[in-house]
C-alpha cells in the first residue's frame, strides 16, 4: 500500500506577459510517496521549476499566477493555505534547494548565519545549540573544518561546497520532503557524483521524500524511483524508472533517450529531436509535441492528447496509443 505524502492535482500556473499568456504549467498531476525519489525531467523551459515553485507558492506575482489546481500535504491544500501555515511548512516540513547556489546564498551573511536561520525560526533553538546543529550538518555533508568554515562567507567556498551549504540549509529542520532544483548543474563529474551520493543516503537513512528536478537523464537513472517526463508545461509520460528507461512509449521520451551518448552505439552522431520547443504563449489545446513528433497523426493537431494507462503506474499522453 502506497503512502502518499504530497499530491498535486491539475496544476495550472500561467504568466501574464505583454505578448500573451504563457502557460508554463498546464494541467500537471502527480503524487510523491513517502521515502521515494520522484524525478521531474525534460528540456529547459518545460515547466519543471515552475511546477515545484507553485507547490510552495513561490511564483513571482505578477507576472505569474497559480490559476487553478491542488497540492495536498498533511491534509492541507497548500495552494489555499494561509500565509502563516505556509511559513510553518516552508523550510520546516518541505525544504527547497534552489538551482544556483551562487545567486541563492546571500553574500553579506556567513554560511553559518544562513544555515541557522531556519533552525532558530522553526525549532526555536538558542544560538549555541543552533550552531552545534549546523556544524554537525556541515560535517556530515563533507565540508572540511566545519567549526571554522561556519563563519566564512559564500564567496570563500567552491561551487561544490556552496551546494553542500545549500543542502545543509534545506536539511537543517529535518524536512519530510526535499525539493531539489537541478542541484548538480554546472558541477564537475566528481562533485556531481558526491552530491548524488548525498541524496541517495538521505533517502535511505532518513526515509526522506525527494522531488528531484533535472534535465540530466544520467542522474535520473542513478537516483529515481519514479519519473515524470514534462514537455511544454504538460506531462508527456510518467512511470517507474524501469518503465521510462526500459519501456518508454511517448515519442518525446524516446527522443530524449536517443540523445544520450552510449558506449555501444555504432552511429557517429547522436540523434537529436527535430524542430524547436514550441512557443507557450497562448498554447493551443492540442498535443503540444505534435510539431516535433515523428509519429504525428491528424488527430494530434485537433485535440489534447489523452492519458493512456499502459500498466499500473505507467501512463502516457499520446493519441497514437489511445
Amino acid at each position: 500500500m502506497t503512502d502518499t505524502i504530497l499530491s498535486v492535482r491539475d496544476l495550472h500556473t500561467w504568466f501574464y506577459t505583454p505578448t500573451g499568456v504563457v502557460k508554463a504549467v498546464d494541467g500537471v498531476s502527480f503524487d510523491v510517496q513517502r521515502g521515494e525519489c520522484l524525478c521531474l525531467v525534460g528540456e529547459s523551459g518545460c515547466g519543471k521549476t515552475a511546477t515545484a515553485l507553485s507547490i510552495l507558492r513561490l511564483i513571482d506575482s505578477p507576472p505569474g499566477k497559480i490559476v487553478s489546481g491542488e497540492a495536498f500535504y498533511a491534509g492541507d491544500d497548500l495552494l489555499k493555505a494561509t500565509e502563516s501555515r505556509l511559513m510553518d511548512i516552508r523550510g520546516h516540513k518541505i525544504a527547497f534547494i534552489f538551482q544556483d547556489p551562487q545567486t541563492s546564498l546571500n553574500p553579506v551573511f556567513t554560511v553559518g548565519d544562513q544555515i541557522t536561520e531556519a533552525i532558530k525560526l522553526h525549532l526555536k533553538l538558542d544560538a549555541r545549540t543552533a550552531r552545534e546543529r549546523a556544524v554537525s550538518l556541515m560535517k556530515r555533508l563533507g565540508i572540511p573544518a566545519p567549526e571554522m568554515r561556519f563563519d566564512d562567507y559564500p564567496h570563500q567556498f567552491s561551487g561544490g561546497m556552496q551546494q553542500r551549504v545549500m543542502i545543509a540549509m534545506a536539511l537543517s529542520c529535518d524536512p519530510e520532503i526535499l525539493i531539489a532544483d537541478e542541484p548538480t548543474t554546472a558541477l564537475d563529474v566528481t562533485i556531481k557524483a558526491q552530491i548524488i551520493r548525498i541524496f541517495q543516503e538521505l533517502k535511505k537513512d532518513r526515509q526522506m521524500s525527494i522531488m528531484f528536478i533535472t534535465h540530466d537523464l544520467g542522474v535520473v537513472a542513478e537516483i529515481a524511483d519514479r519519473v515524470v517526463v514534462m514537455y511544454g508545461g504538460r506531462i508527456a509520460e510518467y512511470g517507474t524508472a524501469l518503465d521510462i528507461f526500459d519501456h518508454p512509449r511517448h515519442p518525446y521520451t524516446l527522443g530524449l533517450l536517443k540523445c544520450l551518448p552510449s558506449l555501444t552505439a555504432t552511429a557517429d552522431r547522436l540523434t537529436p529531436i527535430p524542430g524547436t520547443i514550441p512557443d507557450l504563449v497562448d498554447s493551443p489545446e492540442t498535443c503540444i509535441f505534435a510539431g516535433r513528433c515523428p509519429q504525428v497523426m491528424k488527430t494530434c493537431s485537433e485535440r489534447p492528447a489523452p492519458a493512456v494507462a499502459l500498466s499500473p503506474g505507467h501512463t502516457v499522453y499520446c493519441h497514437r496509443l489511445a
